[in-house]
């Protein structure tokens, strides 16, 4: 793991997110160790080419942080990760340790939600049952409509509130469930995709249900030691077909590759805990624009395993150039095939 190790300084780690969307800056690799070129993401369309294909994720993030009151008055949170399927959901439950099962939480911004603290679950996670104006909400559609009450979960690493709760959602988000954005597609504009259509280039979407795991760095030596948390995804079977017929397939992000790449070897939904490393084939995507990641992170194992060690070097070079890092930073565009660079 020490391999997947870089100093990020904290100054580098954006706490707001730019406007407008498609002017956050674009590290475009060149051909093997050849020089980069440097964008905005408004250019991407005319980076691609004719008969391209750009997926991207389509989830949507939930209102999944609840600040709540137990009936004492004391202050509780809940950060709800995913349904079981029974009517109750997999959490995270703050202060856990003090928390009996049964305990009752409250809201103070919508009186109506209640939730009720069940069994102890592994990892530290806890079994809770939700209800609005006494009718459960067992699903992500119903939990999609926590809006009083919850507020989108925002990475530990930023300190300020989004001042509009839709700038952590991207603008193509159609699909309830994540507790994290997809967050490479954060960047792109509604002018975004019209530009791809006037180019003749096409797009198509996927759904992968991005977890909390998915940022979280990996915490031992080897990665072959690695166990990789699991995920809901869904391809919808025209998509994969057009992949197979694209000039190129330009995944948006690394929640649209590993998607695309566990369609491609398990079928079109289901859970995914593959875990693309150093050796692993990419049997659909070409191209992938994504954030600039956390240091000891699975993505940034998967951008090893995509372009190689180069990496490093790009890294190094946003750092010196003053690139913003991680979920509101800047973005890069890598190809994995040396001989079709951008141009």
């Amino acid at each position: 793991m020490d391999e997947f190790d870089y100093e990020l300084p904290d100054e580098a780690i954006a706490q707001v997110a730019v406007e407008p969307r498609d002017s956050a800056r674009l590290l475009v690799s060149g051909v093997s160790d050849g020089p980069s070129g440097h964008h905005t993401v408004a250019d991407l369309p005319g980076l691609l080419q004719p008969g391209d294909l750009v997926v991207m994720n389509e989830t949507r993030v939930l209102p999944a942080r609840l600040h709540l009151r137990k009936e004492t008055g004391g202050k509780a949170e809940v950060l709800l990760l995913e349904p079981t399927g029974d009517g109750d959901w997999t959490a995270l439950v703050r202060p856990g340790r003090r928390m009996t099962p049964g305990t009752v939480l409250r809201s103070d911004l919508d009186p109506d939600v209640r939730v009720t603290v069940g069994a102890v679950l592994a990892d530290g996670q806890r079994s809770v049952t939700i209800t609005v104006g006494g009718q459960a909400v067992a699903d992500v559609r119903a939990a999609d409509q926590l809006t009083l009450a919850g507020e989108a979960p925002l990475p530990p690493y930023i300190h300020i509130a989004a001042p509009d709760p839709e700038r952590y959602q991207t603008v193509y988000a159609n699909s309830p469930g994540s507790v994290a954005a997809p967050t490479a597609g954060l960047h792109l504009t509604q002018g975004t995709l019209d530009a791809f259509a006037a180019r003749g280039i096409e797009t198509a979407t996927v759904d992968l249900v991005v977890g909390l795991d998915t940022f979280r760095p990996v915490m031992v030596d080897d990665t072959d030691d690695h166990v990789m948390h699991s995920e809901h995804y869904s391809v919808p079977e025209a998509t994969l077909t057009r992949c197979r017929e694209a000039r190129r397939v330009v995944a948006i992000g690394t929640t649209t590759v590993r998607a695309l790449e566990s369609a491609a070897r398990f079928g079109l939904v289901g859970r995914t805990d593959l875990f693309l490393s150093r050796g692993s084939e990419f049997k659909v995507v070409d191209a992938m624009m994504t954030n600039f990641h956390m240091p000891r992170s699975t993505l940034l194992i998967m951008i090893d395993a995509f372009i190689g060690p180069q990496w490093k070097s790009l890294y190094r070079e946003a750092l010196d150039g003053g690139y913003r890092f991680l979920s509101f930073g800047d973005a890069m565009l890598l190809t994995r095939d040396p001989q079709s660079p951008f141009r």
